[in-house]
Formats: C-alpha cells, sequence, structure tokens
C-alpha cells in the first residue's frame, strides 16, 4: 500500500462520507451486517484490499462497481472481505459438553428418523464437522445413521474451503488424539475429514436473514448461531431470530456464542440454565 494511500486511511477520508454511508447501507441490505461510524477504518481497509484484488486504480470506478454491478458480483466479495472466519475445531468447549451430554439425550430421546442440527454461520467447516463427530460419538443405531448437519454461511469461499474439508495443525489443535486417528486422515498439506464425516453435511450458501430461500421450517433439533450476530444491528438479529424461530421443531434448541444474549433480541425462546451453560429452546 502506497504511503499516499496510508496516510489517507489514517484520517479516515478514503471514502468521502456519503460514499461511506451509502456502501454501508448497501453492505447492510444485502447482508445484515451493519458498521458503526467508528468501524469506517476497518471498512475502507476491506475496501481497499478488494480494490487492488480487482485490478482497479481508482476508488471511484471501485466504488460505482460495488453500487451498480447488476451481478452482484463484486458487492458479495467485499461483504466476505467484512467477516472474521477464525475458528477451529472443539471451540468453546463447554458449550459442545453441554450439547452431547445435556441436550442430545433430551432432542433424541424419542425419534427415530434421526436429529436435524444446523450449524448456521459455519465458516470454513470446524463447527459442522465437530457437530458430526459429536453425533457419531454419543448416537446409537438408527438415529445415529439418519443424523444429518445442515451448515450454512452467506460467504461462498469459506464454504469452498469446508467441503474440502482439509485443516492445518492450528485448526484441529483441540481435537482429542483419539479422535485424529478415527476422523482424519494426516496428508502432506494438513489434515483432512474422512468421507464420513462429509456425507453427513449439507453445505449451502444462505443469508440468515432470507426466510423465503430456508425450506426447512420446523424440521432443525438444534441450530448452532455462536458469535454470527454480533455483526448485525437490533433489527437484524431480531429478523435472523424469527428465522431460527420458524426452522426449530418444538422443544428445538438454539446455542448462541457466550458474548450473545437472546434475551435482549426477544423473548419468544425460553432460557434454560443446564450445568455450566445457558441456552435457548423453543417452547413445547
Amino acid at each position: 500500500m502506497s504511503n499516499f494511500i496510508a496516510k489517507k486511511l489514517q484520517r479516515g477520508i478514503y471514502l468521502k462520507e456519503q460514499q461511506f454511508f451509502r456502501l454501508r447501507e448497501q453492505v447492510y441490505q444485502k447482508s445484515g451486517i451493519y458498521i458503526p461510524n467508528n468501524k469506517r477504518y476497518f471498512l475502507e481497509r476491506r475496501f481497499i484490499d478488494c480494490m487492488k484484488a480487482t485490478m482497479i486504480q481508482d476508488s471511484v470506478a471501485y466504488y460505482n462497481l460495488l453500487r451498480y454491478d447488476k451481478s452482484g458480483r463484486h458487492l458479495q466479495t467485499f461483504i466476505e472481505a467484512l467477516t472474521v472466519n477464525e475458528t477451529y475445531f472443539f471451540r468453546e468447549f463447554e458449550q459442545l459438553r453441554c450439547f452431547a451430554e445435556e441436550v442430545l439425550p433430551i432432542v433424541g430421546a424419542k425419534k427415530k428418523q434421526g436429529l436435524k442440527i444446523w450449524s448456521a454461520g459455519c465458516s470454513t467447516g470446524e463447527e459442522a464437522y465437530t457437530l458430526a463427530i459429536i453425533l457419531l460419538e454419543m448416537l446409537d443405531g438408527e438415529i445415529r445413521s439418519k443424523s444429518t448437519i445442515l451448515a450454512t454461511d452467506i460467504n461462498q469461499q469459506v464454504l469452498e474451503i469446508a467441503e474440502k474439508g482439509i485443516y492445518d495443525e492450528r485448526a484441529i489443535r483441540k481435537v482429542p488424539l483419539p479422535y485424529r486417528s478415527k476422523y482424519f486422515t494426516s496428508l502432506s498439506q494438513g489434515y483432512q475429514v474422512i468421507p464420513r464425516l462429509k456425507r453427513m453435511i449439507d453445505f449451502r450458501q444462505t443469508n440468515i436473514l432470507d426466510s423465503t430461500i430456508m425450506p426447512f421450517a420446523e424440521t432443525i433439533d438444534v441450530i448452532f448461531c455462536r458469535n454470527v450476530l454480533i455483526y448485525f444491528d437490533d433489527n437484524s438479529r431480531h429478523k435472523a431470530v424469527l428465522n431460527f424461530f420458524k426452522a426449530l421443531r418444538s422443544g428445538g434448541f438454539i446455542f448462541l456464542g457466550h458474548a450473545e444474549s437472546m434475551s435482549r433480541i426477544t423473548d419468544i425462546f425460553q432460557l434454560q440454565k443446564f450445568k455450566d451453560i445457558i441456552i435457548y429452546q423453543k417452547p413445547m
């Protein structure tokens, strides 16, 4: 990055104020992601990175491309650059323990046709594959063979990584050693999940704010949507949560990130306290 661009970014004026507001609104309308005024520098840095990737030298030309490209492809790429996709296997272990030891016996007690779990905002797939491992370890018989995981994200690039299922040492550092040999194949470039795990997961590009493209109303037993709603404003959070409510079966559960609270969004879910974790349940 040239010193000229760096200085303009430091002053927060690479995008004119009106351009910043319009681009922020366009991102918000498309994805629900809201960039507050104090994150303007962050948006402008991503703007520069994406502009350089397209080989466009003029900021106005790239801004107009984002605004008026009818295909929406460039805006989608820009939105994907705004999301942070840092994750790893068995992240926030206490929640996963609660899911495995306390929630699964509840949702699977009377079901023979298999469970359906939704990893919403699945990023590069570590959470979805972790949930698949847990289902294989904790369920038996017919319910295990018929259980599936729906894994969605707005970002097509991270979904392509997830579908390949190849990860480095850092991503699997929390995987218990017995599970490494059981569910991963060692490769020269890292570790690949075994085909059995892949067959359990349906990866789809989905915007959780768009209820018209969710053909799974009242079919989901458990939703994991951790550290996703932090990108949204209150209105977008409410829309997303209503879609989760519609997707869940009666009595189904939803896990949010530790810094997220359903009570700040809506009272349609019931708060449930387990040993060390608070999660939310759709009323029976």
